[in-house]
């Protein structure tokens, strides 16, 4: 650790040890896990056959999961995609860093998004989710419900499952996203499952604040540790009561955890500890 990474705190005896680590990179790592196993799903039903790059695909939802698959399947050259969403204001994640692939992090973002996601196309209509030939459903919890599942037709049909680890049996009785996938016309249904800390959703939001909670707990376990601090607020209002991206985007980009100790040490190796315990995989229940 390099002599920048810290600076004395209320004494010379006592180091305050800032991370690297920002949300929005907490964020697009879990961002990445979610994205890449929708895109390996995509490309294989591509090398089947079944879709090709030039195919319609809708995606119901932008928030996080949403923007994500988009600009990963927009980066591997799927050509046509829209995004459903009734907050017409979250078009603005897709000028963002939000869900931007880890891969293209050296391209100029300029260039980025004019090239590679100028084929991402957003609308409030939710009569797009009838016809596409691939529909993906990350709207999870009161999102669409099983009459307006019934009226897609489609090739490929894919729904995210809000429930993380099913230790929650309120949570889990409210979830009905199998029978929403059940009324939806189509030969080939998947369900993108996320967990790995147990928590209760598989919402990157939920992932990203345990990734958090239990770097913080790892760290108080430390000898030397005074106490340790994340700088975060209630972001969901910021993004959809005040509907403030701009106050969202500059929020994001702090260090989020900084730690008082006697004894400093990297506490980014902690975070990716926990980051890397979150996996997603594609499931087949049809």
């Amino acid at each position: 650790m390099s002599n920048n990474d810290y600076d004395t705190g209320i004494s010379s005896e006592v180091f305050t040890v800032k991370s690297n680590v920002r949300l929005i990179d907490i964020f697009n790592l879990i961002l990445e896990k979610k994205a890449n196993a929708v895109l390996n799903l995509f490309n294989k039903l591509h090398d089947d056959g079944i879709i090709n790059k030039g195919s319609s695909i809708v995606i119901i939802g932008t928030y996080f999961t949403g923007i994500a698959i988009a600009k990963y399947l927009s980066f591997d050259n799927f050509k046509d995609m829209t995004i459903v969403d009734i907050y017409p204001h979250l078009e603005g994640l897709i000028n963002s860093k939000l869900g931007n692939p880890i891969i293209a992090e050296m391209e100029n973002e300029e260039n980025l998004f004019k090239e590679k996601f100028k084929n991402i196309k957003c609308s409030s209509d939710l009569d797009l989710i009838k016809n596409a030939d691939a529909v993906i459903d990350t709207t999870g919890l009161g999102g669409i419900n099983e009459s307006q599942s019934e009226a897609i037709f489609t090739k490929v049909f894919l729904i995210e499952d809000p429930i993380a680890e099913e230790n929650d049996a309120l949570l889990k009785d409210k979830n009905n996203i199998y029978n929403r996938a059940n009324m939806v016309n189509s030969y080939n249904k998947y369900v993108l499952k996320t967990k790995g800390l147990n928590t209760k959703t598989s919402g990157t939001m939920t992932l990203a604040i345990d990734v958090l909670r239990q770097s913080m707990n790892s760290i108080l376990d430390r000898d030397g540790v005074l106490y340790c601090a994340s700088e975060m607020t209630f972001y969901e209002e910021i993004i959809f009561k005040e509907k403030d991206l701009k106050k969202f985007f500059k929020l994001i980009e702090s260090p989020v955890l900084k730690v008082s100790t006697i004894h400093p040490f990297d506490c980014d190796g902690i975070i990716d500890e926990f980051i890397d315990k979150i996996f997603s995989e594609i499931l087949v229940r049809w």
